[in-house]
């Protein structure tokens, strides 16, 4: 297996992202915010940005044996490279959230290679079975405010012995994340905003408290990210690191969220000391270290579906180590109207249940977070459930908001806006009409209920711009907002 790889390069580059963001133009002499990016491989450099290499020392799937590549068909990194992981199970792997909601393709798993750009040294390719996201992440862009994580289930057996699979902090490992701790960030990312990536690099990075780190166009909030690194990003996280491990004393405490566009400031995770990382486990079930109880997840682990209508799933169980045994199952969350039908409710682990979610003509519209519960001899293990009720794509065409509706900015000057689309039949194609040099929107294309990060170059020429936001559907309809831009 030859040692050229890059798949945060980073460590490098760990975490950062994407969307040139508005800088307000002002007289303060004082820096301006750094736009805030996700690290997914989708980076686009600032315009005039100076890239510098995000320095990390090379290092290996050998030294690192929990750390795997997540690749996507359309990936912009070697061999679709697209984000950073952790093996933390036989088949659970431990990513950001954004890594699965935020980007099209087909994606998979590689494991067992220190360079991507060298084809063939991998020793285990498997495809995505299914996956969970943190039931508050709710849509592309929700890193802005956290719960970026998610736990993967592969097709295959991953090679990796469970010794050596990553540790996962919970609640109780607070202290790892206090100010002034030291932890190791690993990625296979790019080393500079225009580098190359594909080469597992690794840094080390010192906890900040979240005060030093408010430097973004964006709040870090300490209830669920992770400030790590240093203001003049001596080292950082970039593209393609999104989802690798940030380590303290052996222990995952945060995956790769964001940071700054141009990987030259903060690097922010994913808190996983919290409850966020108390949901992961339960989600990883008999997956860690030392824990052989049986485990259960739901496929698929969301749906949607009209009032008095319901919607199905089925609830899978693994036997643990103990052996086989009776499970009973239950159902808590559940909005005003609806049920779980369990089918049946008893059964014994490694084997499966049809569970139905039926709601009524009362039940009110949303996303609603249902809680299966399993309970057995061993304990009781739980799956997470998004029901959404409401239409998200009936006969209604797609309406789009823009948030905020107007801004000030001087000529030359990138701005930002957020496009949310509720209704439409299917994802909704977003476009913008009535500036010079078209707006840029990430992603390109939403859900109903998905949110896309415009961005604008505002024109030389000082004036009034009325910029129309336009949403078209699947079937072909259309739904437009106004965006007024003001240029001084």
């Amino acid at each position: 297996m030859r040692t050229r790889h890059l798949v945060g390069t980073l460590i490098c580059a760990l975490a950062v992202a994407v969307a040139p963001a508005a800088v307000p133009a002002a007289a303060d002499p004082a820096p301006a915010p750094a736009t805030a990016a996700n690290p997914t491989d989708q980076l686009r450099p600032d315009r005039g940005s100076d890239p510098r290499v995000v320095n990390g020392q090379r290092t290996s799937v050998r030294d690192n044996p929990s750390v795997i590549t997540g690749l996507r068909v359309g990936g912009g990194g070697p061999q679709g490279a697209s984000c950073t992981a952790s093996v933390v199970g036989k088949r659970k792997i431990l990513t950001a959230a954004h890594c699965m909601i935020d980007v099209t393709g087909e994606k998979s798993y590689l494991y067992g290679d220190d360079d991507l750009n060298t084809p063939g040294d991998e020793s285990f390719r498997t495809k995505v079975a299914s996956y969970k996201v943190h039931p508050k992440y709710t849509g592309p862009n929700s890193w802005r405010q956290g719960y970026d994580v998610a736990v993967v289930t592969t097709e295959d057996d991953i090679p990796v012995p469970e010794s050596q699979w990553a540790k996962v902090a919970g609640s109780s490992d607070a202290a790892l994340t206090e100010p002034g701790r030291s932890g190791t960030a690993l990625g296979y990312g790019k080393v500079a905003v225009g580098g190359s990536s594909g080469v597992l690099y690794k840094t080390t990075m010192p906890v900040n408290d979240a005060g030093r780190c408010q430097v973004f166009d964006i709040k870090v909030n300490p209830d669920v990210m992770v400030c790590v690194g240093y203001d003049d990003g001596r080292t950082a996280t970039c593209s393609g690191d999104s989802g690798g491990p940030f380590t303290v004393d052996g222990v995952v405490v945060g995956v790769v969220s964001w940071g700054s566009s141009k990987c030259d400031r903060y690097s922010i995770m994913a808190r996983l000391t919290n409850e966020m990382g108390d949901w992961a486990k339960a989600q990883i079930g008999g997956g860690q270290p030392g824990d052989g109880k049986f485990s259960v997840e739901l496929s698929p682990s969301s749906g949607r579906v009209a009032p008095g209508k319901h919607v199905s799933t089925t609830l899978a169980s693994q036997a643990g180590d103990a052996g086989a045994e009776k499970i009973d199952l239950s159902a808590t969350g559940l909005p005003t109207g609806a049920s779980a039908v369990f089918q049946p409710a008893s059964l014994t682990s490694g084997g499966t249940s049809k569970v139905t979610f039926e709601t009524s003509a009362q039940t009110p519209a949303g996303a609603h977070t249902v809680t299966v519960h399993a309970k057995g001899a061993s304990g009781t293990r739980t799956a997470t459930y998004t029901l959404t009720v409401g239409d998200g794509g009936g006969t209604e065409g797609p309406r789009p908001t823009v948030s905020p509706a107007s801004s000030t900015v001087s000529g030359g000057r990138f701005v930002n806006a957020d496009v949310t689309v509720t209704g439409g039949q299917g994802a909704s194609k977003l476009s913008a009409t009535g500036l010079p040099s078209t707006p840029t929107f990430s992603p390109r294309s939403v859900p109903a209920g998905g949110t896309s990060r415009m961005t604008v170059m505002a024109p030389y020429q000082a004036g009034t711009y009325k910029i129309t936001v336009t949403a078209t559907d699947e079937g072909g309809r259309a739904g437009s907002a106004d965006y007024t831009l003001t240029v001084r």
